[in-house]
């Protein structure tokens, strides 16, 4: 069985709580076994049993944040012994970009990151897709390293793994759970500010797109305008022609819309096509959509702010593209 190790910043725990809920199908295969500091038991020594463990690891995932470069813990002792052993091919690492960082320059830059191009796990629209993609990475590895192992005899009884991740709970491994999360609860005050920062960071995705797009076609030219501080249009001309427009605005839950709406018929206020209120996870605040069009499984996806700008820029652009085609 392979042995995996998370190093990672406390910070970022709750993001490596999902994280390993993910790897749960290749745990119940019999593929993996999964540690981390958080299994260390009172009466261990702290910094002796996680050198124990990441020197016997296969696979060891780094959980890459702005915390985890700051951490002179993960960044100069994990993370170095870590990229050592890689080195010398004794164990396979794989940095994991949870939120974005400048991390290209460090020294695990040039591994190849579980994710498409290093997205951060934060910048998908919805979380599980870049945990699909790292549990993908950690079984292609996986696969990899079987497939360099010598066959061994079948006539050589199996001798009892050093493995200190493998070895029975009376002695190094406590079997236990990683789902001891409770529940986060949110005030009013914490979706009031979600809200407000969700919809500046659409307005700003929006007015950035738009920038782009003029200078990308000739003959093409948009209009952005913010009329208040609560809401935004823009619109999209091609010689002259208008091809497209919206307007977005923060929607009244008194009036029975979301907290941010959508229309292509610009800022109506009493009808939309698109409408998202603020939500959670129980661990999170994020955006869920009431309408869920144009967006696969997008009402039982909790989408971050750049998920929720992504879903309403294609409700705007995407017809757009099909009539220009």
């Amino acid at each position: 069985m392979t042995t995996l190790v998370f190093s990672y910043s406390h910070v970022d725990e709750a993001l490596r709580n999902e994280l390993e809920k993910h790897l749960s199908p290749l745990k119940r295969a019999g593929k993996i076994t999964t540690w981390h500091d958080r299994r260390i038991v009172p009466g261990q020594e702290f910094e002796r049993r996680i050198d124990q463990y990441f020197s016997e690891a296969d696979i060891i995932l780094l959980l890459i944040s702005s915390d985890f470069i700051a951490s002179d813990y993960c960044y100069e002792v994990e993370m170095t012994n870590a990229l050592a052993r890689h080195k010398r091919d004794e164990a396979v690492v794989i940095p994991v970009i949870l939120r974005e960082c400048a991390w290209q320059q460090l020294p695990f830059g040039s591994i190849m990151a579980a994710t498409t191009d290093g997205k951060p796990i934060t910048k998908f629209s919805s979380h599980d897709e870049g945990y699909v993609q790292v549990v993908n990475a950690v079984s292609r590895a996986i696969a990899d390293m079987n497939a360099r192992k010598p066959q061994q005899s079948t006539l050589i009884p199996s001798q009892p793994s050093a493995n200190p991740l493998l070895q029975t709970p009376e002695t190094i491994f406590t079997p236990r759970s990683s789902n001891l999360s409770l529940p986060k609860s949110f005030t009013d005050l914490d979706k009031d500010r979600a809200r407000r920062e969700g919809f500046e960071y659409v307005a700003r995705y929006f007015a950035n797109s738009l920038d782009e797009l003029k200078k990308r076609h000739a003959g093409l030219d948009v209009d952005f305008h913010r009329p208040d501080a609560d809401s935004f249009t823009c619109a999209v001309y091609i010689n002259g022609s208008n091809v497209g427009q919206c307007g977005v605005w923060c929607g009244s839950r008194n009036m029975g819309f979301g907290d941010i709406s959508y229309s292509q018929s610009g800022v109506t206020r009493n009808s939309c096509n698109e409408s998202l209120s603020v939500a959670d996870n129980g661990q999170t605040l994020g955006f869920r959509t009431m309408m869920g069009l144009g967006y696969s499984n997008s009402m039982d996806s909790l989408l971050t702010n750049e998920g929720m700008a992504e879903h309403l820029w294609d409700m705007f652009f995407s017809p757009i593209q099909q009539r220009n085609r």
